[in-house]
């Protein structure tokens, strides 16, 4: 879950793992440690349809989660991160 700070310019100002409730590390507006950030908007064919969510994970959750896959996460190495 984000919050933004609302101004002149909405600056980050918390992020929260929707799983566990931790406060994940903020700095000058920027998140200073791994997320996983989810959004999605459910289209036709969905008992959704025209719902928008979005959710936010930290690592720790992200990997718990992933665990229980039936099939397992396709994992690359990444040599220049953005």
């Amino acid at each position: 879950m984000r919050i933004y700070n609302k101004g002149i310019e909405a600056t980050l100002s918390q992020v929260r793992c929707n799983c566990c409730g931790r406060d994940l590390r903020i700095q000058n507006g920027i998140l200073v440690e791994e997320c996983f950030h989810a959004q999605n908007v459910f289209g036709y064919f969905s008992n959704e349809d025209g719902i928008a969510e979005e959710f936010d994970l930290c690592e720790e959750c992200y990997h718990e989660i992933v665990a229980d896959f039936l099939i397992p996460v396709t994992r690359t190495e990444v040599t220049e991160l953005l």
